[in-house]
This record gives C-alpha cells, sequence and structure tokens, in this order.
C-alpha cells in the first residue's frame, strides 16, 4: 500500500493542529509554569524560614564552633580509652568551672570598675580633648555635661529599654535558655561527632563520601584552629595589657585589659586601634604621659605579636586577607546582627581553605606574570632545617 495515498498521517497532523490551535499553547508551556510558579513558592519559603529561623541558625553555628574548639581535647581524651561523650562532658562541665572561677575571683572587682569606667568615660574625654587643644594647638570641642552618665541617666535608660521587672526576668531566662541550648547542642555536636560524619556519609556513593570526609576535616580544622588561636592571643593580650595598666597605675586595669585582649583579636582590621585607644584615653585622663606610654606599649606589643606569637600559634590555621575579615565581619552582621559579625571570619576561614583544596589554579602566561623572582641559593647545613638529608619535605 503507497504511503502517499495513506490518510492516517494526514489525519494525525490536523489532529495535532487542531490541539494546538484549540489551547493556543504550546505543549512545553504548562510545565514550565509549573516550575516558575514552584521555584517562586520555594523561594518565598525559604526568605520566610531565614528570616525567622537566623536567630536559631546562628545559636546553632555557635554550637557547632565551640564543638570544633574543643573536639581536639575530646579526641585525645578519646585516644586515651575514655569514652567520647564522658570526655565531652568533662571538657565542657570544666570550662564552666573556669569561667565560674574567673567570676568568683575578678566578678565583683570587674563590675565595680566597669560601672566606674562607664561613668567616667565622658569626663576622661574632655579631659584628653582639652589637652590636645592647648598642646597641639586644635579647636576640638566637647561638653562633658552631654555625655555624662548619672545614676539618673542610668535609671532613664532601663526604665525606656526595658519594660519593668518582669522585662527584666524574662531576658535573663531568654539569654539563660539561649546558653543552655548552645550547650546542649555542643555537647551532642561533640560527644557525636564522628557517628554524625559517619551518618551524613552514608547517604552518598564512595567517591563523595571522601569529598565529605574531607570537607568536614578541613571545616573542624580551620575553625576550630581559628578560635583556638585567637583564644591564646587575646589571652597573652589581656594579661600583657593588665600588668602593663598595673605598673603604670592607669584605672580600670580589669575591664580596659579585657577589652584589649577580645577587640584587638576578634575585631579585624580596626580591632588593633580600636583597642589600645580605650586604655590610651583613661591613662591620658590623669596623666598625659602616660597616655603615650600606653600607645607605645600597644604598638611594641603588637609586633611582638606579629613577629613572634602569632607565626606560631596559627601555625596550623589560614591566613586571610585584612580586607577580606573586615567585610565578611559587615555581612555577618547583617545577615545576623553580633552573631554573624562573631563566626564570618571562621566561615571566611573554611571557605577559603575548602577553595584552596579542590580549586585548581593555572600558570600565568609571561606577559601577566611579569620578570621571574630570583629565589637566594640554598647554603648548605642550614642550622634551621632539622630534617636528615634523606627526609622528605613532609606536610
Amino acid at each position: 500500500m503507497n504511503d502517499v495515498d495513506d490518510p492516517e498521517p494526514e489525519r494525525t497532523q490536523r489532529g495535532g493542529a487542531r490541539r494546538v490551535q484549540r489551547s493556543g499553547l504550546p505543549r512545553w508551556f504548562r510545565p514550565v509554569i509549573l516550575y516558575v510558579l514552584f521555584a517562586i513558592a520555594a523561594y518565598q519559603m525559604s526568605g520566610w524560614l531565614f528570616h525567622n529561623l537566623k536567630g536559631f541558625l546562628g545559636l546553632l553555628f555557635l554550637a557547632w564552633l565551640f564543638s570544633v574548639t574543643v573536639e581536639p581535647v575530646v579526641d585525645r581524651l578519646d585516644r586515651f580509652g575514655m569514652r567520647r561523650g564522658l570526655a565531652a562532658g568533662i571538657v565542657l562541665f570544666g570550662l564552666i568551672l573556669l569561667v565560674i572561677g574567673f567570676l568568683s575571683l575578678f566578678g565583683a572587682l570587674l563590675a565595680e570598675q566597669l560601672a566606674q569606667l562607664v561613668t567616667a568615660l565622658p569626663e576622661s574625654l574632655a579631659s584628653v580633648t582639652q589637652w590636645a587643644n592647648r598642646t597641639f594647638d586644635t579647636d576640638f570641642s566637647v561638653n562633658s555635661d552631654d555625655l555624662k552618665v548619672t545614676p539618673d541617666t542610668l535609671r532613664e535608660l532601663a526604665a525606656r529599654f526595658t519594660p519593668g521587672v518582669l522585662g527584666v526576668v524574662t531576658s535573663l531566662f531568654e539569654v539563660l535558655f539561649q546558653l543552655l541550648t548552645m550547650l546542649l547542642f555542643a555537647f551532642y555536636m561533640s560527644a557525636e561527632g564522628p557517628a554524625l560524619r559517619r551518618t551524613v556519609a552514608s547517604w552518598f556513593p564512595a567517591r563523595q563520601q571522601r569529598v565529605i570526609s574531607t570537607v568536614w576535616e578541613i571545616s573542624v580544622d580551620k575553625a576550630g584552629g581559628y578560635v583556638v588561636s585567637r583564644l591564646i592571643l587575646a589571652a597573652f593580650s589581656t594579661v600583657a595589657t593588665g600588668v602593663f595598666l598595673v605598673i603604670f597605675d592607669v584605672p580600670y586595669w580589669l575591664p580596659l585589659a579585657l577589652w584589649t585582649g577580645i577587640v584587638s583579636q576578634f575585631v579585624p582590621t580596626l580591632g588593633t586601634y580600636l583597642a589600645i585607644g580605650l586604655p590610651a584615653i583613661i591613662a591620658a585622663t590623669a596623666h598625659p604621659i602616660n597616655g603615650l606610654w600606653v600607645v607605645v606599649f600597644g604598638t611594641v606589643y603588637q609586633q611582638i605579636e606579629n613577629y613572634l606569637l602569632h607565626p606560631r600559634i596559627t601555625a596550623r590555621t589560614v591566613s586571610i586577607h585584612p580586607a577580606m575579615a573586615f567585610g565578611s565581619v559587615i555581612v555577618g552582621a547583617s545577615l545576623f546582627g553580633p552573631v554573624g559579625a562573631l563566626v564570618s571570619v571562621p566561615v571566611i576561614a573554611v571557605i577559603q581553605s575548602l577553595t584552596e583544596t579542590f580549586g585548581r589554579r593555572y600558570e600565568l602566561v609571561p606577559e601577566i606574570a611579569g620578570p621571574p623572582e630570583t629565589e637566594p641559593p640554598e647554603a648548605d647545613g642550614d642550622p634551621g632545617d632539622t630534617r636528615r638529608p634523606d627526609e622528605g619535605s613532609g606536610p
């Protein structure tokens, strides 16, 4: 039978044409519309969830960061034969006892000096401004009466921002609940870390399991290492600044030392200048020359930290460009508030480490690379190299 004479294809084509003409739209249009509507709904839902759960997500990330900070100690106790849950509980309980011991020794002194510092700060600013005008013939003006903090001012602020006793009690319970929630999540993340890693990896094929394991190890190593190194550097800075302020008889030495240690390490780029500025102002109130000595001390200590302490303590952590660290703090603060500003730099450290591990770089072409850098010749028997001749470079 001749295909040309067969009317069936013609009828099929006419039926398809009629179907297209009846609907007025091609067949693929409806699925595309459904997919677009589903994508819009998913985007709106994810935005709503992020807006309402960002506090909890920030708290959860703080718990994870805390757990990876104590994980090296928990791993060591685990290798000694102690159960991991018991090891995590001992470490967390020890840290809580350490905080309680510090508050019992210095809590009253810290609260007293902090209250006196807040009250005396406006007058100190005015005094330093007047000294600068006399010394450098400037014309800065600061009215200490406008900045003065009195008990009436504190009561007015308390009445404005707290809705009475019930509001204060509610706020205290909320802070306590968030702290206990973070510690609970940190305990489970630290105690069940290897099991959680195996559970997540079991959902993926073998090749992806190796990638997940590598990403997990890098995240724990870099984020935990960054926090530990900053805490150690902050402790060194706090102790050194406190001893210096006590020697020079600077008032409010304890809160000023804590301010210097914390701000100088956890606020990138500007933290060093903000940290030493406040002690210098307070020291210059009584004796202007002491303010200069505080600035000199801060500058000298910063050099000692940069060239002696920092390379040794942060040898295993990633080096972050100051502009990238400062930008990450701004982005983290805009997304999650103070919690985001606190955890933004460890997140950038993890992302940079993952990029360096899985990313690929190409050799530059000669016109972009520029002239080759000449390296100094290696001397035989370098006293700084303790390796044997048959040893490799190592990790």
